[in-house]
């Protein structure tokens, strides 16, 4: 064994001290942009379909905890963005904390923890999902979490920490069940690189019992309602695969941003060669699994991010070395971080005024900033076709939405006597609410308008949508109409109206 790799061994078997004020600080910064931009431009899509969802142990599209965060934090709080972003906020600064831990267990000391905690706080997509609650916002310190726990078990030789790895993984089904993607990379890893003494050890397979017993209850819901979470898999697959098999690859390059590129390669690239490393060796051969998988499912090429944030966290241990060779070395990484940093918050966070917003490349590039414009004035113009319609029959006439971001919209902003009449068959909503058989006349609003006009007897354009200011949008430029429903009424409407994705 070289002496580098002695000095490797050395570094995991005695732990630098956690770097709590560059680390802190970094946290207690992220805390306050987020926090100064959460009330800016608007809700997000998902959380006006979150507002709307009442408790439940489950919904068709996912597991409790996202909804159940949004109502809590609303109703308690104030019925406001802000309000509903302090768990979005939390998440995004607790996996600053965490990631700096892995950097630690590696062997990183102040410096290299310290570039890792600023440089994953201002990086893009932590800014950018930090910003709104969304499902995989709550999942940004879960998959770090699990990777640190795995990591202490097999460095420190105390294999008990697969129990607190498995905790994790079971935990976080009540948001999502993606874990079980990186569960099984990481199971891959271990049959790809060893070490393969685990698959015969006690611990891990302890770990992923308690991971089971503590998903039963979003198990039971999934098989008690036929599996939706995978039919909503197959749909976004539909949707979205033909972009995720183009765009996997090149988007990890963009996920932290391109100057944060080589350290999270050199992390991969460390976690593959370092002799110091190999008992974590597996989660380097667990990324091209990870990828792999990401690409069969189809569903969204973000979905490696977890993991290679745990990559960026192992490269700024081989950083730091670099960083200590010059310093012309230390400015060039510091500088990086900081172009990086500044670059991504304007593409992350809503700093530029939303009137000027659309003339910007950013809504093509932040799908999470276009889908929080807009929604105000969308609202104004369903309304404006509604009161087209004949006074008579406002009393039964109801608003059909094609997805569960309008129907949130007119439930948030629409005005009292219009709040409790809007409906969707998009996911769960489908299930929550059927229109009622008097509602004989519909303002049904959005893309399904051309799709799904045939189901009613008469369907002319009113209007249709616009945000006022220019961002292209998922709304943007869709139509209003005002439709009258065919004989057999909802009985046979309503199930051809019901989708997914």
């Amino acid at each position: 064994m070289s002496r580098t790799d002695r000095a490797e061994l050395a570094d995991t078997s005695r732990l630098s001290r956690v770097a709590w004020c560059p680390v802190g600080l970094a946290m207690a910064a992220l805390a306050v942009v987020l926090s100064l931009t959460s009330n800016r431009y608007g809700y997000h899509r998902d959380e006006l379909y979150f507002r709307m969802l009442h408790p439940a142990w489950g919904y068709v599209d996912q597991p409790p905890l996202a909804p159940l965060l949004a109502r809590a934090f609303s109703a308690g709080l104030a019925d406001s963005p802000w309000a509903m972003r302090i768990p979005a906020t939390s998440a995004a600064v607790v996996s600053v904390l965490v990631l700096a831990l892995v950097t630690r267990e590696l062997g990183g000391g102040r410096r290299a923890q310290a570039m890792c905690a600023w440089g994953y706080a201002f990086a893009s997509i932590p800014l950018i999902m930090g910003h709104a609650l969304l499902t995989s916002t709550l999942d940004l310190p879960v998959w770090p979490a699990f990777v640190l726990f795995v990591i202490r078990a097999q460095l420190r030789g105390q294999p008990r920490w697969w129990l607190a790895a498995g905790a994790v993984a079971g935990l976080s089904t009540s948001n999502k069940l993606l874990i079980a993607v990186l569960v099984v990379a990481v199971a891959a890893g271990i049959l790809v690189s060893g070490p393969r003494a685990l698959l015969r050890s006690r611990w891990p397979a302890a770990g992923a019992l308690l991971a089971l017993v503590l998903s039963v209850p979003n198990i039971v819901y999934q098989a008690g309602h036929g599996w939706p979470q995978l039919s909503i898999g197959r749909a976004l697959a539909r949707e979205n695969a033909s972009s995720v098999h183009v765009m996997l690859i090149p988007f990890l390059f963009l996920i932290l941003g391109p100057p944060l590129a080589p350290v999270w390669l050199s992390g991969w690239i460390a976690l593959l060669r370092r002799d110091g490393w190999r008992p974590v060796r597996l989660l380097g051969a667990a990324f091209p699994v990870l990828l792999v998988l990401v690409f069969a499912m189809g569903a969204q090429f973000y979905y490696p991010f977890g993991l290679l944030a745990v990559l960026f966290a192992a490269g700024c241990v081989p950083l730091d070395r670099w960083m200590g060779t010059s310093a012309a070395a230390r400015r060039l990484a510091v500088g990086g971080v900081a172009l990086n940093s500044a670059v991504s918050v304007v593409l992350g966070l809503p700093v530029i005024p939303v009137s000027r917003l659309g003339a910007t490349p950013i809504p093509s590039i932040n799908q999470v900033e276009r889908d929080t414009v807009g929604w105000p004035a969308y609202v104004h113009e369903i309304e404006a076709v509604y009161d087209t319609v004949p006074r008579a029959e406002q009393r039964t006439a109801i608003v059909l939405t094609s997805n569960y971001g309008e129907a949130g919209a007119v439930a948030r902003y629409g005005r009292p006597g219009l709040r409790g009449k809007v409906y969707s068959g998009h996911n769960q909503l489908f299930y929550d609410r059927k229109p009622p058989a008097s509602a004989a006349v519909v303002v049904f609003v959005g893309g399904q308008v051309l799709r799904k006009r045939g189901l009613f007897e008469t369907c002319r354009i009113a209007g249709s949508l616009d945000d006022q200011v220019g961002v292209d949008n998922e709304e943007q430029g869709k139509p209003i109409a005002v439709c009258r429903m065919a004989p057999g009424g909802w009985t046979a409407g309503w199930p051809a109206l019901r989708h997914e994705g």
